[in-house]
């Protein structure tokens, strides 16, 4: 591979110094190019990009026309102008930080036997490879927006691919729910009827997760009381006769994720539908949802004020509605309390706020 040659453009109206600056510096390795003027070096600079490459500038300050300063006012205004190394005869300390602060990559001081042609050498290495540095974090920062862009972009395209399944995957829960219900009201048999009503709040428990994460902001979590008000609507409309109006339900707005908010509305959906059954055998009554945190646990209890421990077990019963809350309850990390000191039925379950990890999953992890 041929190693480039850098090329430097020295503007100088010192004809003599500038031979010593090409001997100098081409005996270095480098290519010399001169500029008599400020505004030659600027035409050069300008067409450099497509009559080749100038890698660095030495540029002297004292020039007729535009000086050294305001050569370098322009130099700065070009779009990818090649590093500058300025060079003096004065002594003048403020040149220096004036041409530092206007853009100059070096700064150094010059003398007529060109005795300085050793350190404007070293000046332009220094000013080629800050360059070179520049031009790799500018484009490691391209690159680093890039990525970003690409990202935010592939982000965007999940999350509305997600809200469309959750969006797909409501309706079709929700058209098996209407399915059942119908169902249910064309059954003859009350245990057939019974039993396909308990099977569409189920289905409408998980319908109700996916509506709410196709609406929501957040498709990693489901606000509880916003789920449990539109869930125990559902079951409102669903309920026998006019046997759940006076469904109650009071929660904080607490944010769970989806998969243990289906268990929440599946547990809510057989208990609450469980009392309707058995609480209040002559008739309706009041059936209450309340969901609190505290600490770092929820507690969600489903009171009724019916007959209690007096009701009759059901013949027909199947315990399918209990082996669903055991199981859900497992999935919660639940525990399971029933009040002794109230005098209906008042079922209460505390849970982390949080899913545990398990230590099959940590040892995964470690592994």
């Amino acid at each position: 591979m041929t190693q480039h040659t850098p090329t430097l453009l020295y503007i100088d109206d010192d004809a003599g110094l500038a031979r010593l600056v090409d001997r100098g510096l081409t005996r270095r390795g480098y290519k010399v190019i001169h500029a008599a003027s400020g505004e030659e070096g600027l035409e050069r600079i300008r067409s450099a990009s497509s009559q080749g490459c100038i890698d660095v500038v030495a540029l002297d300050q004292y020039m007729p026309g535009l000086d050294g300063l305001e050569t370098l006012e322009q130099i700065m205004a070009i779009p990818d102008a090649p590093p500058v190394v300025f060079v003096t005869a004065s002594q003048d300390s403020s040149i220096a930080v004036t041409a530092l602060k206007a853009g100059a990559a070096d700064y150094l001081v010059k003398d007529v036997k060109g005795d300085f042609i050793p350190l404007l050498h070293v000046a332009a290495e220094g000013a080629l490879r800050q360059a070179e540095v520049q031009r790799a974090r500018e484009e490691a920062e391209a690159e680093i927006h890039a990525s970003r862009d690409r990202y935010a972009a592939l982000a965007a395209e999940r999350e509305l691919l997600l809200r469309e399944v959750n969006h797909r995957v409501g309706n079709s829960l929700q058209i098996i729910a209407s399915l059942l219900h119908l169902q249910a009201s064309s059954a003859a048999q009350e245990e057939v009827k019974a039993a396909l009503t308990n099977a569409m709040g189920r289905v409408a428990a998980v319908a109700q997760v996916h509506r709410r994460l196709y609406t929501s902001q957040d498709l990693k979590s489901v606000v509880l009381n916003q789920y449990l008000d539109s869930l125990l609507e559902d079951l409102r409309r669903s309920a026998e006769g006019n046997r759940m109006s006076r469904l109650t339900v009071k929660a904080e707005p607490i944010e769970i994720d989806p998969d243990r908010a289906v268990a929440v509305g599946i547990i809510v959906n057989e208990l609450v539908m469980n009392a309707v059954k058995y609480a209040y055998p002559d008739g309706a009554g009041p059936i209450h949802v309340e969901l609190t945190s505290q600490g770092e646990d929820l507690l969600l209890s489903i009171t009724d004020n019916g007959v209690g421990d007096a009701v009759k077990a059901d013949p027909r019963s199947t315990g399918m509605g209990q082996r669903i809350v055991a199981a859900m309850a497992t999935k919660l990390d639940a525990t399971v309390e029933r009040d002794p000191a109230h005098s209906g039925t008042r079922i209460i379950l505390r849970f982390p706020r949080t899913a545990a990890v398990s230590g099959k999953a940590n040892s995964a992890a470690a592994g």
